[in-house]
């Protein structure tokens, strides 16, 4: 009797890199999980600080669109420097200590078979209409004289149509 020949099933390229590279795997979940704690961390601490500043008011019927607008500002601000730079400095050592060592024919087969696979066509850019739309609210608001006006004195109807119709 001969034995049936098995046809060998190619193994997914994530699944081999998983099964050769796991310490460093699990050591990158680590920190992406330290990376969001220390971004909410930040927020909050943001948070608390600008209100004791009196960067924005406490109660929020009392914001105004420049505290919204100089909120948002800072937040990224503070956000870049304590995460955004460690975290690209982190990327840059990964690279060329840890991905840069790997045998060429090793990172020319993940390469070749597409580790991270195919980008979908919905992460290309659709956010950027949302950001448009508010930046035509906040120059509206601007443009109206309402630039430090609370939003407690702001009528439902001025923020209905401030939200729809662009300057």
């Amino acid at each position: 009797m001969m034995p049936e020949t098995v046809p060998v099933v190619e193994e997914k390229v994530w699944k081999m890199f998983l099964r050769r590279h796991w310490k460093m795997v699990v050591a990158l979940a680590v920190g992406l999980i330290i990376v969001v704690a220390g971004a909410l961390y930040i927020f909050l601490w943001f948070v608390k600080d600008a209100q004791v500043t009196n960067l924005v008011p406490s109660v929020l019927g009392l914001w105004s669109m420049s505290h919204v607008v100089w909120f948002i500002i800072y937040l990224i601000l503070w956000e870049i420097l304590f995460i955004g730079i460690p975290l690209i400095i982190a990327a840059i050592l990964l690279y060329y200590l840890w991905w840069k060592k790997f045998p060429g024919e090793e990172r020319e087969e993940y390469r070749r078979r597409k580790l991270m696979g195919k980008r979908s066509r919905r992460s290309r850019g659709e956010g950027a209409f949302n950001f448009l739309i508010f930046l035509g609210f906040v120059i509206k608001v601007y443009v109206d004289g309402n630039w430090n006006v609370p939003f407690a004195t702001w009528t439902f109807d001025y923020l209905a149509s401030s939200s729809l119709v662009s300057p």
